[in-house]
């Protein structure tokens, strides 16, 4: 009986941090059209890859530190995350097109999968996701039904700007991507930079 409850309490925790992050995450979050950005020059396998290892470390950490990541200065993680946006732009602006044909090297797999996880796991840190996976782990004493929900509702943002992604990439020219993945990109990054010194003003 006890396991019984046990697990039905961990079913509940698990499906309401899925739901509450998706909620929260598709509503204003940025890091979605980053992953639209790299699904326009990078192979769909790797980007889900990296976007794999980059949102379960994330909410690993969210659920482990829990309510404490509220206090982490503002001003800080959103300056680290308007570095990140900008290099990400950068290096999508200088990889060269890739021959169809050719089969990528060790170097550029591993290459095209750390993109994907440096912008994501170091850009949008004490976001509402994140904010949410701490307060259920606080509430429901229950880190891993937490854990495997929050990390889930982030692949499912993550699978939608993929799809897009991958959609664009298919009817629009590689010039025309490369140019909208950059122009995305520096748009976060400004953004990031702008609220980064309104910050620092207060």
């Amino acid at each position: 009986m006890a396991r019984e409850i046990t697990v039905t309490g961990f079913g509940y925790v698990l499906l309401a941090s899925y739901s509450t992050v998706l909620v929260a995450e598709l509503i204003g979050d940025k890091s979605i059209y980053t992953v639209a950005s790299l699904s326009l020059r990078l192979r769909v396998g790797l980007v889900f890859l990296g976007m794999l290892v980059a949102f379960a470390g994330k909410t690993l950490v969210a659920v482990l530190l829990g309510e404490s990541l509220t206090q982490i200065p503002a001003r800080w993680t959103t300056c680290m995350s308007a570095l990140i946006f900008f290099a990400t732009a950068l290096f999508i602006w200088f990889k060269k097109p890739e021959a169809p044909a050719l089969r990528l090297a060790a170097t550029t797999r591993y290459q095209s999968t750390l993109l994907p996880f440096l912008s994501l796991f170091f850009t949008e840190w004490g976001d509402a996701g994140q904010l949410s996976v701490s307060a259920l782990t606080a509430q429901s004493k229950l880190p891993l039904a937490v854990w495997v929900g929050g990390t889930l509702a982030l692949m499912t943002k993550g699978a939608l700007a993929v799809a897009v992604g991958v959609k664009l990439r298919e009817k629009v020219p590689e010039k025309v991507l490369r140019r909208a993945a950059v122009a995305s990109c520096c748009l976060l990054g400004t953004l990031a930079l702008r609220q980064a010194v309104l910050l620092f003003h207060t």
